[in-house]
């Protein structure tokens, strides 16, 4: 929402500010973005070092 309202101010103030601040609204989404993968990642490694150690012990009887 903020991303439409600042580019629809820079199209009609030609404010280069507002496009600026457009812009670093597009890297914060981008980071996030990043950052979400970068934690499913970490999950699903978490997740199978979990399911790994499990059936290691397991197999010497713990």
């Amino acid at each position: 929402m903020i991303k439409k309202i600042a580019w629809e101010t820079f199209k009609n103030t030609g404010d280069i500010n507002t496009f600026l601040e457009l812009k670093q609204i597009e890297n914060i989404e981008n980071n996030i973005k990043e950052i979400e993968n970068i934690q499913k990642i970490t999950n699903m490694n978490v997740s199978i070092n979990d399911k790994t150690n499990i059936i290691e012990d397991k197999k010497i009887g713990l």
